[in-house]
């Protein structure tokens, strides 16, 4: 069976569309569904954080209730079904 995608903002008009759920990693991120159709089975924390042109140096990321040390976010591998938490370090103060 073969399926098709919808371009960005529309569908093919006269078709009926069948997400192919199985060639997408769908994941959660601090609760929320994501999917990315550019990898289909499984991608490094690492790339993953580097797509979401997230900087590696001021965040701490929690995969499926583990934290996730930094050191080992290259060897960590996101698979569709998994949760991320991903918490953004914020400096400041008065001056």
């Amino acid at each position: 069976m073969k399926y098709l995608r919808a371009k960005p903002g529309g569908e093919y008009p006269g078709r009926r569309l069948e997400k192919d759920w199985s060639c997408t990693l769908n994941i959660q991120i601090n609760g929320n569904h994501r999917s990315f159709p550019d990898w289909t089975d499984s991608v490094e924390l690492s790339e993953l954080i580097e797509t979401l042109e997230l900087k590696g140096d001021r965040i701490a990321v929690e995969h499926n209730g583990e934290i996730a040390p930094r050191t080992a976010w290259a060897s960590i591998q996101v698979q569709t079904g998994d949760k991320l938490e991903i918490v953004h370090f914020v400096g400041g103060g008065f001056a």
